[in-house]
């Protein structure tokens, strides 16, 4: 393997696993707002309203 091929074959690793870890991110941050969001303990809802109601999200 030559040396450019070794390394775009390197880059393209590295980017997958950035995409990768990404969306990881993404699914445990929609994860976060919809368990929040219909989580019924006072606590919970008090603590996250004010966050909810700016991004339109319905919780009551």
């Amino acid at each position: 393997m030559s040396r450019i091929a070794a390394t775009a074959a390197a880059g393209l690793t590295d980017l997958s696993g950035r995409l990768g870890r990404a969306a990881i991110l993404a699914l445990v941050g929609v994860l976060l707002v919809f368990i929040t969001g219909f989580a019924h303990p006072e606590l919970v809802h008090n603590a996250t309203h004010d966050a909810r109601h700016a991004f339109a999200f319905p919780c009551h």
